[in-house]
């Protein structure tokens, strides 16, 4: 199975990745299938046409949106998240599209100061971002390559027009989506006017990519170039190669165990009921605590209380420190800084008699991976077929075959 490399020279942009891929020979009509299958077919008119760059030659792809009444569809990611989830596509592909919408749609809530789902069809999701998202995802997932990789992009500068007129480049939502997902960018053409990366770009690359850093060794099967609209003293393009690597260099660059600090806070609290305690832990839960416990304590008066302790990452103990006082009834919260360490762990699913199973890899510090299925899927598999837990686990280990990421060692 072929890796692929992407090569961002200089930035990303989703147009440029999605000429690229039909010049690596994924054709048209896969790319369109998704499109048509979510009823988006009669919006636009989509061209792969011969271009070049700098006297470079590639494909660039062209979005023409329609002259048809578009005020029928609604402009919010809560309406585009119905049409992705309600439509008729795989499950892994209708997954890799929402996640991608979802992060741009989560950067664009946070620079405007509102929430994900209420943020306006123009920022996450104009005829040609939907063309070029799900079009992208559809590539990478007919491809089905084993692992990602991506240089690090560069971003540009100067100014880029908007729908909220002149932004400075990068945008906000770049800004926004390469902190949240701790990306690296290069700073070698900050003298050049014009915006290298898109929002649209980043938030395929940030999360379609397992490894943003090249293979130090592979070889180059096949190649596919993406030609960009803007002009620069250089050539403006997107290099997509289907590689053979010959080391997972994500692991031997990697500490493991990996050593991090994460804040602890805890409260007890003994006037609220079970059910507003309950609801408490689960909303720490959802908003990104990496645990939580919490149990029955005698306290003052004789009163029965709860003492709950929650384990977070550190860079969002402000955020937590302030759920506790809108969430529960505690006038005081706990917290202190501790250390971890931890093993390199990955999500993913494995071939197995069952089907297609959601697992876990764990790295040992030996360089030994251990495999776990994920506990819901094991409780759903026991209630389908009736059968004992230990059971479950047997038949997932003997018939377990290639294991497919759905991120990077972490």
């Amino acid at each position: 199975m072929d890796d692929i490399l992407i090569e961002c020279s200089p930035g990303i942009s989703g147009d440029m990745l999605l000429g690229a891929f039909y010049d690596l020979g994924v054709p048209k009509k896969i790319i369109e299938q998704p499109l048509i299958d979510l009823g988006l077919n009669d919006l636009y008119h989509l061209e792969f046409k011969e271009s070049k760059s700098c006297s470079i030659r590639g494909i660039k792809a062209k979005v023409k949106v329609n002259n048809i009444d578009c005020n029928s569809i609604k402009r919010t990611w809560r309406s585009i998240k119905e049409v992705i989830l309600n439509g008729q596509l795989e499950d892994k592909l209708k997954q890799i599209i929402y996640e991608v919408f979802e992060s741009l749609a989560i950067a664009e809530g946070k620079v405007h100061g509102i929430k994900s789902e209420d943020v306006h069809f123009h920022e996450i999701g104009a005829i040609d971002s939907l063309v070029d998202i799900i079009g992208v995802c559809t590539a990478l997932n007919y491809l089905n390559p084993k692992r990602v990789y991506c240089n690090e992009p560069m971003l540009g500068k100067g100014f880029v027009q908007t729908e909220h007129g002149k932004l400075s480049v990068p945008p906000p939502a770049v800004i926004e989506l390469i902190r949240q997902k701790n990306i690296k960018v290069l700073s070698s053409f900050d003298s050049i006017e014009g915006e290298l990366s898109t929002p649209t770009g980043i938030a395929l690359l940030s999360n379609l990519v397992d490894y943003l850093q090249p293979p130090s060794k592979y070889s180059i099967n096949s190649y596919g170039v993406g030609i960009g609209n803007l002009k620069f003293p250089f050539p403006n393009l997107v290099r997509i190669y289907k590689i053979t690597s010959f080391e997972d260099s994500s692991i031997n660059k990697q500490i493991n165990p990996k050593y991090e600090e994460i804040s602890i806070q805890e409260a007890w609290i003994d006037d609220q009921t079970p059910e507003d305690i309950s609801n408490f832990v689960e909303k720490l839960r959802i908003e990104g605590a990496y645990d939580v416990s919490y149990q029955a304590i005698n306290m003052k008066k004789n009163r029965i209380g709860f003492s709950i302790q929650a384990i977070l990452p550190i860079e969002k103990k402000e955020y937590f420190r302030r759920l506790w006082f809108v969430y529960s009834n505690t006038i005081g919260v706990r917290e202190r800084t501790q250390s971890r360490w931890t093993l390199l762990r990955r999500r993913g699913e494995c071939a197995t008699t069952f089907g297609k199973i959601k697992v876990k890899q764990i790295l040992k510090p030996d360089g030994t991976i251990v495999m776990k299925p994920e506990n819901d899927e094991v409780l759903r598999l026991k209630l389908e077929h009736k059968i004992s837990t230990d059971e479950i686990k047997k038949i997932i280990e003997e018939s377990s075959k290639e294991f497919k990421a759905f991120e990077n060692w972490k």
